[in-house]
């Protein structure tokens, strides 16, 4: 069924490591349904995606997922998750997958990139050609728009995974299964909860915590702003959610940077995501407009 009388129905799917949130609604942002589903095995959150598209006629559906994934049109394996820790989903060819149900385009990124679409175009770096927006969760990744356009190369950015100095009071060794002492290895909320026994929303007190988390977060932040100058910075996800990691930036932030570069006044440039928790999908429903126009 439509929703919108005379208006394209667009699906969007943003596809994270703990949820997976699906919604109807227009290239405006404004979504008609939407709904949650734990992100379990393939079979499993794939069926109930499908099952709540079935409800509407989509015309097309944008997906921002979690990565790495597959995003060079002239690839095999175009459309699909690659080499995620989440070994259930390794090699899953998901835009086929939607494909073979509802025979419609699909538009296809990472979660972090569509944010950065939905921010850039409703959010925060409204009016600007270029901003980063970064998520701290479950993982840690990072899209970016530059000069209007998603920045792309070989494939997708992975700047979650950049290399950071080690504080001097911790010990812990990290979490990722790849890089071991990497970014998201130090600084993603798993790596919170294994390094303090404690889950991140318990530790709201705790000032040395996010101290911590500040400095590592600083210093991948500066190497964002040395290699792209994004116009704003955009930080979500659910570690976002304390603001001591805000204080710690604003202090660690510019004691690395050392006036090399001129930066904005940082309570006006790392900021938290304008749209809230409907980045992504307001992002991957301008996606599903793109690939409508493409098609």
């Amino acid at each position: 069924m439509k929703v919108f009388g005379g208006t394209q129905m667009l699906g969007a799917i943003e596809a994270g490591g703990t949820k997976f949130v699906c919604a109807v609604g227009e290239e405006n942002g404004k979504v008609a349904d939407r709904i949650e589903i734990p992100t379990t095995v393939p079979e499993e959150t794939i069926g109930r995606v499908i099952e709540f598209f079935e409800k509407y006629s989509v015309d097309a559906v944008g997906i921002g997922s979690f990565g790495p994934i597959d995003v060079n049109y002239e690839s095999p394996t175009y459309g699909f998750i690659t080499s995620t820790p989440k070994t259930a989903w390794k090699d899953y060819p998901f835009v086929q997958k939607i494909k073979d149900a509802f025979d419609v385009p699909v538009g296809f990124n990472t979660d972090v990139n569509v944010a950065a679409l939905g921010e850039r175009t409703f959010g925060a770096a409204r009016g600007l050609d270029s901003c980063l927006y970064i998520t701290v969760g479950t993982g840690i990744g990072a899209g970016a728009i530059v000069q209007g356009k998603l920045l792309q190369g070989l494939s997708h950015p992975e700047m979650g995974h950049t290399l950071v100095r080690r504080h001097h009071k911790d010990a812990y060794q990290g979490k990722c299964p790849y890089h071991g002492d990497c970014l998201e290895g130090m600084a993603s909320g798993p790596a919170i909860e294994e390094r303090w026994g404690i889950k991140g929303a318990d530790l709201a007190g705790r000032a040395d915590v996010w101290d911590m988390e500040g400095y590592y977060l600083a210093q991948a932040i500066m190497q964002y702003i040395l290699i792209l100058s994004p116009k704003k910075i955009i930080l979500g996800g659910g570690v976002s959610n304390q603001e001591q990691v805000f204080t710690a930036i604003y202090k660690y932030l510019p004691e690395l940077i050392q006036d090399y570069v001129s930066i904005p006044e940082l309570s006006n440039y790392i900021v938290r995501p304008e749209l809230g928790n409907n980045a992504g999908i307001s992002g991957a429903l301008i996606l599903a407009h793109q690939a409508l126009k493409e098609e």
